[in-house]
């Protein structure tokens, strides 16, 4: 394949599997698994009921009892909602037992959310069920909601296969199974292997396109490195990097957001650490250019400074799932604005094209595909309560380290482009 048709391939797999995962009408969906344990349906449903004795087991979970006011089930997660406080949430439980016939199961509904606003839960059901069976008892956890896009649903299934792993162990060992197999560390590893080895074939199956592929992993941990020191720096106490082969990586912060300050700075920060390394790498060319440092880390580095600026430089654009949309969401108030801000980076970046040798037709497309992309549907989570306003200082702020990140990521790609291509 010649460069170009890879690079339409790539970003043509890149923009489907985008709109998979967070814009299909996916819809109404149940994810339903069971498990069959040596245990009474007694001993078991005291802790697979939300409001059960032992239902304490779980270590997400630091309380569960009746909540006065309504008559529901309160839980209190050890997840932390916006203020550090356990997040807690109420269900409507709706019970059915037949105790001489060893048969258990609820129905139940959310009515309140101390972190997401109640509309979030609005099509959310979940059933849980326990029955005899030979040698012990059948468990059914099953959740039904209404999804768009995949990535919700798949959190989900895996969830609820983490919370029945965990619960088996419990029963087995006293001790419920921590953490998760997606987030530990060689799974990662893992991932990010692989996502390079599926990077490998678009820009050619030799040592070179697999020295690009490399890079272009390394430029991704870096970038989600940005954004998890971000997230340390307003003080969430855990944060962890998910690989998503071929799409990239996804950093994730330990509660929900506080302010929209936050939102843009963690947003920014993923570009706006990389954009330190752009003097850098430009300094270590030149001095492979004066023959202080070895000629040979000229190449090499002129493409690590290509391929950072231009993943960065993608990431600033102005579209909803971007962070580049996300902090200009962030930093004004009004649409007019906005669509003001939004037009001046997506002005800056096709000058960037220009300047580099783009073709007008490749850059009328890539308008296309901005266009294409800014009109997707992708659903999004509302917060109880609203994110804390930007005073005119952060305001300020953030709006110049963003046009500060894509000045000098712009600056990365051009230098690069006039030495390797000029």
């Amino acid at each position: 394949m010649t460069p170009i048709v890879s690079a339409i391939l790539l970003l043509t797999i890149n923009l489907g599997l985008l709109w998979l995962l967070m814009a299909a009408p996916v819809g109404r969906r149940t994810i339903t698994l069971r498990r069959t344990l040596e245990i009474s349906p007694e001993r078991l449903w005291g802790a697979f009921h939300p409001g059960g004795e032992e239902a304490s087991w779980n270590p997400s979970v630091l309380s569960s009892g009746l909540e006065q006011n309504c008559g529901g089930i309160e839980i209190a997660y050890s997840h932390p909602d916006r203020h550090g406080a356990p997040i807690r949430r109420v269900f409507k439980v709706e019970e059915n037992v037949d105790r001489f016939g060893h048969s258990y199961e609820s129905r139940a509904r959310v009515i309140d959310d101390t972190a997401l606003d109640i509309s979030f839960w609005r099509n959310f059901e979940e059933y849980r069920a326990v029955s005899a069976a030979a040698g012990g008892s059948t468990l059914t956890l099953a959740q039904t909601d209404t999804y768009r896009g995949l990535a919700v649903y798949l959190f989900r299934y895996f969830m609820i296969r983490r919370e029945l792993s965990s619960l088996t162990a419990w029963l087995k060992s006293g001790r419920p199974k921590a953490g998760g197999m997606i987030e530990h560390p060689i799974t990662q590893i893992c991932l990010a292997v692989l996502s390079t080895l599926l990077l490998w074939p678009f820009f050619g199956l030799t040592a070179a396109g697999l020295t690009i592929s490399v890079i272009l992993t390394l430029v991704i941990v870096l970038h989600e490195l940005g954004h998890m020191a971000a997230y340390r720096a307003f003080g969430h106490e855990t944060v962890r990097m998910i690989f998503v082969p071929l799409l990239g990586g996804l950093a994730i912060g330990g509660r929900p957001y506080k302010s929209r300050f936050e939102v843009a700075t963690c947003a920014l920060m993923g570009a706006g650490m990389s954009a330190f390394l752009v003097p850098v790498v430009v300094s270590a060319c030149d001095l492979a250019n004066s023959r202080v440092l070895p000629v040979a880390l000229r190449e090499p580095a002129l493409v690590f400074l290509l391929i950072l600026g231009a993943f960065n430089l993608l990431n600033l654009l102005p579209m909803y799932r971007f962070d580049g949309g996300r902090v200009l969401r962030q930093i004004f108030p009004t649409r007019s604005l906005l669509v003001a801000g939004s037009f001046g980076i997506t002005l800056l970046m096709l000058w960037v094209g220009y300047r580099i040798g783009l073709s007008p037709t490749a850059l009328v497309a890539a308008l296309a595909v901005f266009t294409l992309m800014s009109l997707m549907g992708f659903s999004s989570v509302k917060p109880r309560e609203s994110l804390d306003p930007m005073h005119p200082g952060e305001r300020l702020m953030a709006g110049l380290g963003l046009y500060a990140a894509v000045a000098i990521h712009s600056y990365g790609i051009i230098y690069a482009c006039d030495r390797l291509f000029g």
